[in-house]
């Protein structure tokens, strides 16, 4: 079954659907009129213009502006994540970059070389996509596990301290709290492939379905990319999680306030 493409007639019509959630807003006088049309306008010219970009790369072809893609991606992500987590904090954005870069290329290079195996290592149709994917899920986790221990850093700082005074190291003295905060940035992972094809029919596979390939080929995609998800997640939530602690002491192990 061919995919059934839409048209700009279409798209217009798409839009009634934002007209009668701005309707119902105004109705009821709830007062989201101005945000949800404002969000109409930018998630139409967004992805009009990431549709109309990535038909470029897609024809090009070329290594260099897919890897160029995915840095500049792999660099929004890391700021995202970097805003949520702290900004007082040194080379906090470093940490993010790096620990989000190591996951997802450990990630994308294991699935592109040995489960999918395209003709060429850049195949745009899946690396972009599929870097995609990771990213986000990279820098939610990142975002989570770094908000949390830093939370739980700050709030505990006199039983760190007193940890330290009896002899602790700077890793033992914030374990545990590394440890839930790496749980915390599992657990939208976790509770997604818990449910999946269950409760809820995510993107991929829908996205698929709607282009015309079989269901038990997307359900096999869409079974890949939670693996990959998982694997990128822990990955990410464990290198964020080491190089901040790292941040929160000195060269004589005192633990720094930020």
């Amino acid at each position: 079954m061919d995919l059934i493409r839409l048209e700009i007639a279409d798209l217009v019509w798409a839009l009634g659907l934002m007209a009668i959630a701005i309707g119902l807003s105004a109705w009821q006088k709830i007062g989201l009129e101005g945000q949800l049309t404002l969000a109409t306008g930018r998630t139409a010219v967004q992805l009009l213009v990431v549709g109309y970009f990535l038909e470029a790369v897609f024809a090009l072809n070329n290594p260099w502006v897919v890897l160029a893609v995915v840095i500049a991606m792999l660099t929004i992500a890391s700021i995202v994540a970097r805003n949520r987590i702290s900004k007082k904090i040194p080379q906090v954005l470093l940490v993010v970059w790096g620990s989000i870069l190591v996951s997802s290329a450990l990630t994308l290079a294991y699935t592109n070389l040995l489960i999918i195996r395209p003709a060429t290592w850049y195949e745009p149709q899946y690396i972009i996509p599929l870097a995609g994917i990771v990213l986000g899920n990279a820098m939610n986790g990142a975002a989570i596990a770094g908000e949390r221990l830093v939370s739980s850093i700050n709030s505990s700082q006199l039983e760190i301290e007193t940890h330290l005074s009896l002899g602790a190291t700077p890793q033992h003295a914030v374990a545990s709290y590394r440890k839930e905060a790496i749980k915390a940035g599992m657990i939208p992972t976790i509770n997604t492939m818990m449910v999946v094809g269950v409760v809820t029919l995510p993107g991929i596979i829908t996205g698929q379905l709607l282009s015309g390939v079989r269901p038990i080929d997307a359900a096999a995609y869409q079974m890949l990319i939670m693996f990959m998800l998982a694997l990128t997640t822990i990955t990410t939530t464990l290198l964020v999680t080491q190089g901040l602690c790292r941040q929160f002491f000195n060269q004589a192990a005192q633990l720094q306030k930020f």
